[in-house]
């Protein structure tokens, strides 16, 4: 028997006429021409309409055609968010030529290793990172300026002895140049059809070379969780088809609602949800620039009142564990009146309306992915009635595997298959857990220039081993249970999920991360609290306000002894944890915030999978 939502799901209609990058120009301008598609969130000055942004990006392609650039040439992407990003990164694939967006987080070593791996013979780089692309720069590569997108002629860049004067080296205004060329005619309306719309001709070499749906557009390079970066070749369909497949199907949005657009735009999750999804409904994207601090979040929030956020889960964990938890728990009264169903739910749903207004009253849908988010602050999300949706994927599938929208939770689990998508378990053991493979038009071709590796990942029938473990509910939603290469075999063959481990301690009072890892046959907690707060309650409890960093650390790791004892309790023996450290420095991560596990492996650990 058909349930609703999946009637919903089989209605879906497609809202590009092909899955190409060029078909989501052409066919969003149309749609929604002059509606606000992107501009920097606190200056109007910067709005770009959609049928402007058409525009620019033709004229960016156009140039490209005119420097000489063929089908299947790279150029890089180097930059924080802004408009610019996108209009390059379309026009640059609306020829045929393939992007390499480089994500921010890297360092100069990487960038450099990216550029040279990739192949890229230009790059858009914005000002704030074209230091650590001054060698590329100056070895006779095309360089555009992300700032404006001008063009720097060699010659100027050269003269380049200190980044800040890259702001006012002269150029080609690459995304202006052909405007009047690109649009030379028009089909007026007819007087028998008084129906049909006003339409512009596409230029002839704009069309000679406009992609198919199974070219590549983009090659990622990851920064992933075991630490030597690949590049993910996506082609045109992967992407536009996993946006399009999750309008409607998870969130319905409507043409005019405000993103705030906050995630890095070189991560598959932000690109494929946060620019092409919110486009193809017509929203407008306000872009941050700015690093996410609480007080620039703050201010965007109030500024541009968003209808669709998406964040990686630490933000929100942040926010719970900063600002909500403490008030849950200290103030005596609310405390008393949580313990009845009644009260508990008229207090969290006002919480949750508090959290909305602070966002800016308007949010309709709050995505979070990219990594796991903690139990509990999904379990507050789901009683407050806050409008968050969660979802599961890799930048090898686009993103999106599985998901959920605001409106149909089951707090534990991710949600349903993308529809369409083929994903199976492989290696099931006695819980019900296995590796997450999948198949569908979201897979990528493969690993650039390593087919060795392309090889290792699919099966001889064509799945994607993700490297994640989980499992189904009898519904077929999708829980997500950890990392294969992060599961520890117990001594006596117990699977171990330290994942599982690390989300208990993170709910406990001044605990800001966790890292479980083998070591010497046991298992060991690094921890890392938050100092301040603990010293504040210290120095409360001792009255002695003037305690030295020392003897903070000293009363710290006795609390760690304490936290071990209170989590060993919830655990099966083969799960305990052995020992507890302290962790001084903040644990490095992704851009999507999950801890580079491969930098804290320890030796000689017999329990290691």
């Amino acid at each position: 028997m058909k349930t609703k939502e999946n009637k919903e799901l089989l209605l879906k209609k497609k809202r590009v006429n092909e899955y190409t990058m060029r078909s989501v120009v052409e066919d969003t301008a149309r749609k929604y021409k002059n509606y606000i598609a992107l501009k920097i969130y606190d200056d109007d000055t910067t709005e770009i309409t959609f049928a402007n942004m058409k525009s620019m990006v033709d004229s960016f392609a156009m140039y490209l055609i005119n420097k000489g650039f063929e089908k299947g040439d790279k150029i890089a992407i180097l930059s924080e968010n802004r408009p610019q990003w996108l209009i390059a990164y379309f026009g640059i694939t609306t020829v045929g030529c393939i992007a390499v967006p480089i994500l921010p987080d890297f360092s100069e070593k990487e960038i450099n290793d990216i550029l040279i791996h990739s192949e890229s013979k230009a790059i858009v780089v914005s000002s704030k990172y074209v230091e650590r692309t001054m060698e590329f720069g100056k070895d006779d590569h095309v360089v555009f300026r992300a700032d404006d997108l001008f063009h720097i002629p060699n010659d100027e860049f050269q003269k380049l002895t200190n980044p800040k004067e890259f702001t006012e080296l002269a150029g080609v205004d690459a995304s202006h140049k052909y405007q009047k060329e690109v649009t030379a005619g028009t089909i007026k309306k007819s007087k028998k059809d008084k129906k049909r719309k006003s339409e512009t001709f596409l230029h002839k070499d704009l069309k000679e070379r406009a992609p198919g749906e199974d070219d590549i557009a983009s090659i990622i390079y990851t920064s992933g969780t075991t630490g030597t970066p690949k590049g993910v070749m996506l082609t045109h369909k992967n992407i536009v088809w996993n946006a399009d497949e999750s309008t409607d199907n998870y969130v319905k949005l409507k043409k005019g609602y405000r993103v705030l657009s906050i995630l890095p735009m070189s991560h598959v999750y932000s690109f494929t949800i946060d620019q092409i999804l919110t486009m193809l409904c017509g929203c407008e994207i306000n872009y941050l620039v700015k690093p996410p601090a609480a007080s620039i979040l703050m201010q965007a929030f109030k500024i541009v009142r968003p209808e669709v956020i998406n964040t990686v889960p630490l933000l929100m964990e942040k926010i719970y564990k900063s600002s909500i938890m403490p008030k849950l728990k200290n103030n005596s009264k609310i405390k008393f009146w949580l313990r009845f169903k009644p009260t508990r739910s008229m207090i969290m749903r006002a919480v949750g309306r508090k959290l909305k207004t602070t966002m800016g009253g308007k949010v309709k849908f709050y995505g979070i992915g990219g990594a796991p988010l903690d139990s509990d602050v999904e379990k507050f999300l789901y009683d407050a009635k806050f409008p968050y949706a969660i979802g599961y994927g890799l930048t090898e599938t686009s993103p999106l595997v599985a998901g959920c929208g605001p409106k149909n939770h089951k707090v534990g689990f991710i949600g349903r298959v993308v529809p369409h998508e083929s994903v199976r378990l492989s290696d099931v053991n006695q819980d019900g857990v296995g590796e997450i493979e999948v198949k569908g038009p979201n897979v990528m071709v493969g690993y650039y220039k390593n087919e060795e590796l392309t090889k290792e990942v699919f099966t001889d029938d064509g799945y994607f081993k993700t490297g994640d473990l989980g499992y189904f509910n009898k519904k077929k939603k999708l829980a997500i249970k950890g990392r294969s290469k992060t599961m520890i075999l117990g001594a006596s063959g117990e699977n171990i999920y330290p994942e599982s481990i690390e989300a208990k301690f993170n709910n406990l009072d001044f605990v800001e991360e966790t890292l479980v890892v083998p070591d010497n046959g046991g298992l060991v907690a690094m921890i890392r609290l938050n100092l301040e707060s603990f010293k504040e309650n210290i120095a409360m409890d001792v009255k002695d306000a003037k305690m030295s960093i020392e003897d903070v650390k000293k009363e710290a790791v006795k609390y760690l002894k304490s936290l071990r004892e209170s989590v060993n309790k919830d655990l099966q023996r083969s799960s305990q944890i052995d020992d507890v450290e302290l962790q001084e420095e903040p644990f490095k991560r992704t851009p999507t915030q999950k801890i580079k596990r491969f930098l804290y492996n320890r030796k000689d650990n017999n329990k290691s999978k």
